[in-house]
């Protein structure tokens, strides 16, 4: 069983168990989260498909921590013209786990 949710304005594909690496998500380590906003869900080969979301259907989680990503490196340069700028950012993560879809 796996669902397709949005979570901070992205979508992931979720399956029980599974670990994913979300934008910072508001909540302290062990906190229980709950998405509603799903847009598919699949048990066995019965697909539903919300229009745009599946009313009653939820997924579960728990955050498991607060960590940065890897260094990002923006170079930016125009040629023959002595412009050059280097920049980077390492993106605020939440490492969440899926624990129950509900549908």
């Amino acid at each position: 069983m796996y669902a397709i949710v949005e979570i901070a304005g992205q979508q992931f594909k979720v399956e029980k168990g599974r670990e994913i690496f979300t934008h910072r998500l508001e909540g302290d380590a062990d906190a229980a989260l709950v998405f509603d906003k799903v847009l598919l869900v699949d048990s066995e080969g019965n697909v539903q498909i919300g229009a745009p979301t599946i009313a009653g259907a939820s997924v579960k989680g728990t955050i498991l921590e607060h960590l940065k990503g890897e260094k990002v490196i923006v170079f930016k340069k125009k040629r023959r013209k002595g412009y050059r700028k280097k920049n980077g950012h390492r993106q605020l993560l939440t490492k969440v786990r899926i624990d129950e879809i509900l549908a």
